[in-house]
């Protein structure tokens, strides 16, 4: 806060240049230090060198997927070589903030769930980050991940929290729910504030929506709400490019906000940010448990529920982070995601 103006300007060249810093390097430095971070397409610390996400063969073997360098993108390579002339899916992403928040499909015998319950075939969708091929976690309906992560640095309660993912505008359905974020560890929907997570499709849950999205939203459990409130946020817009960053912070007791952005180029559009929802249902204090989703809602896939997720979306990147990022925070981090070439 203290730069000057040429300064500042320099600070910011040097994060959109792709230096090597990540996404949770600046959460970090800003004091709010990711407690979760996945990925298929690169690392999102400037030193992580471990891998990424595994991938299981038709013939039941699995190799791990890493990076090809500290710091870079996915070694995409690696996966071609060993799926070549067979069919592989995605397992689990691994946690590269080293709390062990992995995100193994629902009805893996990590998360035992419903038997329909399948993993992502790891082929549909190739991209370049950087000029580099990689893969993205392309899912359909019937298939989800999940951690229960309360003991592992995820917030709960009113605990404040932040959240980011880079999605796809090109890939969506209204069916509920594609989440990325906290939710219930009982995997039943546990009422009002038991979840915390970013949202993306064309599901307008509470009606009186305008145009056809797809929009970013925060589930917070028995509604996906566009701002706050049961009604349609007239801040609100669609984002329909190819690629798509979507954030969430929620302070716990009285504040969240929602932004969006296109992913390979702009500044975040602020969607809302303002007072949590109190009606229908009352969202103040918030009642978070702690769990991880990605792909679904969070009454999905367990043994009693037995729901079975129904949207569709794509997942690249994205993290949760302990404490309420600040603006400065977030930006920097769009800035970080625009330059590491989303192609």
């Amino acid at each position: 806060s203290d730069w000057g103006g040429t300064n500042q300007q320099w600070q910011l060249v040097k994060v959109d240049g792709g230096t090597g810093t990540g996404p949770c390097d600046i959460y970090g430095a800003g004091g709010t230090p990711c407690v979760a971070a996945h990925s298929t397409t690169r690392a999102l610390y400037s030193a992580y060198n471990g891998d990424l996400y595994q991938v299981r063969r038709s013939d039941n073997t699995t190799r791990n997927i890493g990076v090809l360098t500290p710091g870079g993108v996915a070694n995409a390579a690696a996966q071609d070589s060993f799926c070549a002339n067979t069919t592989c899916v995605i397992t689990v992403l691994f946690d590269q903030s080293g709390r062990g928040n992995d995100l193994w499909y629902q009805g893996s015998s990590v998360v035992p769930g419903s038997p329909q319950t399948r993993p992502a075939v790891a082929t549909t969708e190739s991209l370049t980050v950087g000029g580099s091929k990689a893969y993205s976690l392309y899912i359909n309906s019937g298939t989800s991940y999940w951690r229960d992560g309360h003991l592992t640095g995820i917030p709960t309660g009113s605990e404040p929290e932040g959240m980011y993912m880079v999605t796809s505008g090109t890939h969506v359905n209204s069916g509920c729910c594609f989440d990325y974020g906290n939710s219930e560890t009982t995997r039943k929907a546990d009422g009002p504030g038991a979840m915390d997570a970013i949202y993306f499709g064309t599901s307008c849950w509470f009606g009186g929506c305008s145009g056809t999205g797809p929009w970013v939203q925060a589930d917070l459990e028995w509604g996906l709400f566009p701002g706050g409130a049961s009604t349609w946020n007239p801040n609100q817009q669609a984002f329909s490019s190819k690629f798509v960053t979507a954030t969430l912070k929620n302070n716990g007791t009285s504040r969240f906000a929602i932004k969006g952005s296109n992913a390979q180029a702009g500044s975040l559009n602020t969607l809302w940010d303002g007072a949590l929802p109190n009606e229908p249902n009352v969202y103040s204090p918030m009642k978070k448990q702690g769990a991880i989703v990605l792909g679904s809602g969070g009454d999905c896939c367990s043994p009693e529920v037995g729901n079975i997720n129904d949207s569709a979306g794509t997942f690249y990147e994205g993290a949760m982070v302990a404490g309420y990022p600040s603006d400065a925070t977030e930006n920097a981090v769009q800035a970080n995601i625009a330059a590491a070439g989303y192609r």
